[in-house]
């Protein structure tokens, strides 16, 4: 398993906080409790526990270095 930075991406940043799917979930209303993402897609939970603990972010470990 590598232990690399993650690669920030503008456009992903700004398209996971204006897609129309999560505009229509957040007025709606229907969002499920914190930590149950396995019960929603588990498949996905699964790759994204692994990612998040197997990279890192860049733009923390900059603002910890200035703290």
């Amino acid at each position: 398993m590598k232990y690399v930075p993650r690669k920030p991406s503008l456009n992903k940043r700004i398209a996971a906080r204006t897609s129309l799917k999560r505009q229509i979930i957040h007025r709606a209303g229907i969002k499920m409790p914190r930590g149950w993402g396995w019960l929603r897609d588990p498949r996905k939970a699964a790759y994204n526990k692994v990612y998040n603990r197997s990279t890192f972010d860049l733009f923390k470990l900059i603002g910890k270095l200035f703290k």
